[in-house]
């Protein structure tokens, strides 16, 4: 019976998870196999450092290019992160030596997948990277080979367990935004440094890979648009609630006239679908094609929850599985047409401190009306001993570009404090 040699880079959380948990399942993965599956050389920055593992015959790198062009692995694992060197050197080192390459580096793939794929098809190794996307849920595996034979229209979800746990707590508890950010640090869902997170780039990372997979395109992270949570407050939270809806950061990509629309913002869902349910740091993905639709939930992140996606892809990898990486080969995937952000059409929430002065309420209802805008609803409320009121707009289907325009219009007229919170709205 032969074994399969993983040449493992990084011993972080994941590579440890990684590392116990082919331990643990060795003989299960032999039986489904045929193989066994062993970690016989690692990479790492720190050999002093005790991570509970039994190391004893497992070769040490300090690099790993150098792990990657060893000659006793069959297959490198790369769970360093970051767009850049070492990790990308030591992925394509990998690529070029024709052996195949497991990642979770959703970064790397963003910027570089493209690349990486066409090097795995020159060479004929293969390019597996379910663990990039959503933790555990295995939606690329769903997207490249289970749903084949559908044509997808839109594939959305929340792609993000910080910003999900941030808002969870923010709806559930009525506590400010700062003090769930807070809290996910404490926790460590929530790096110190949270921009990445909170400001919907590590999102759209997401959203770029699964966009390909969905629609057959070039992997384009900068064809996406980007907004975080970080201006959201608990009164729009509230009003969210009051209306039936729930707030979410979603990633969506969806096929539309002109083109794919990518787009990474907070929304509006209503509570009964399936996605609005999604609590705490969990992940869901919806994918709509022509014959089925679907949502799949589970963890996103975390060291067993993306373990199980790596070794997932080591099993497929020891069965001999092939195929390419993104569903077709390079030359296949066709440079999306990008969906202009101005011309997305949807219901909006639209919120406004105005000033208290005779004419308001008529300056703004008449700027939505030079822009074609129908009002659904209108609320207003004034906190007591506030100066200003709160005036929340509910619109009916509009473009981006049409409320836009109103919005810069009502801010030169003067009549609003600060400046008006935009919330685009899902609708059935």
């Amino acid at each position: 019976m032969s074994e399969l040699k993983v040449g493992l880079a990084g011993l972080g959380t994941v590579g440890a998870a990684v590392f116990r948990m082919l331990e643990r399942r060795k003989a299960e993965l032999q039986a489904r196999t045929g193989r066994t599956l062993a970690v016989t050389a690692v990479a790492a920055r720190d050999r002093s450092r005790d991570r509970g593992l039994d190391l004893a015959g497992v070769a040490w790198f300090e690099d790993p290019v150098a792990l990657a062009r060893d000659g006793d692995i069959d297959v490198f694992v790369e769970l360093m992160g970051g767009d850049g060197d070492p990790a990308k050197a030591a992925v394509t080192a990998a690529l070029d030596r024709g052996i195949p390459v497991v990642t979770a580096n959703k970064a790397l793939l963003a910027k570089c997948g493209v690349e990486l794929a066409q090097r795995a098809e020159t060479s004929g190794a293969g390019l597996h990277f379910e663990a990039a996307v959503a933790g555990g849920i295995p939606i690329v595996k769903t997207l490249r080979e289970s749903l084949a034979g559908n044509t997808i229209e839109r594939v959305s979800g929340i792609l993000n367990g910080t910003c999900n746990y941030i808002l969870t707590r923010m709806a559930e508890e009525k506590l400010s935004f700062h003090v769930c950010l807070g809290e996910a640090q404490r926790l460590g869902y929530a790096e110190a440094d949270p921009t990445f997170d909170i400001d919907g780039f590590d999102t759209a990372h997401k959203l770029a890979i699964l966009t390909s997979l969905a629609f057959g395109t070039q992997v384009d992270a900068d064809s996406i648009y980007v907004e975080g949570i970080r201006q959201l407050t608990l009164a729009d939270l509230e009003a969210a609630d009051d209306l039936g809806y729930r707030v979410k950061l979603l990633g969506v990509a969806v096929r539309t006239e002109t083109g794919i629309e990518q787009r990474v913002h907070p929304t509006m869902v209503p509570k009964h679908w399936p996605i609005a349910q999604v609590s705490g740091v969990t992940n869901a993905v919806a994918v709509d094609g022509d014959a089925v639709a679907l949502t799949l939930v589970g963890p996103g992140a975390g060291g067993a929850a993306t373990a199980s996606a790596v070794v997932g892809d080591l099993f497929d990898v020891a069965r001999g599985a092939k195929g390419y990486a993104f569903g077709l080969p390079v030359a296949e995937l066709t440079k999306a047409e990008r969906a202009a952000m101005q011309r997305h059409e949807g219901g909006y929430y639209i919120r406004l401190a105005v000033v208290n002065k005779p004419g308001t309420a008529a300056t703004i209802a008449r700027r939505m009306a030079d822009e074609q805008i129908s009002l659904e609803s209108i609320m207003q409320r004034r906190p007591d001993g506030a100066e200003t009121a709160r005036v929340i707009l509910i619109t009916y289907a509009t473009t981006e570009e049409a409320v836009r325009r109103a919005i810069a219009a009502i801010e030169a007229d003067g009549v609003v404090s600060a400046l008006p919170q935009v919330i685009r709205i899902e609708k059935d």
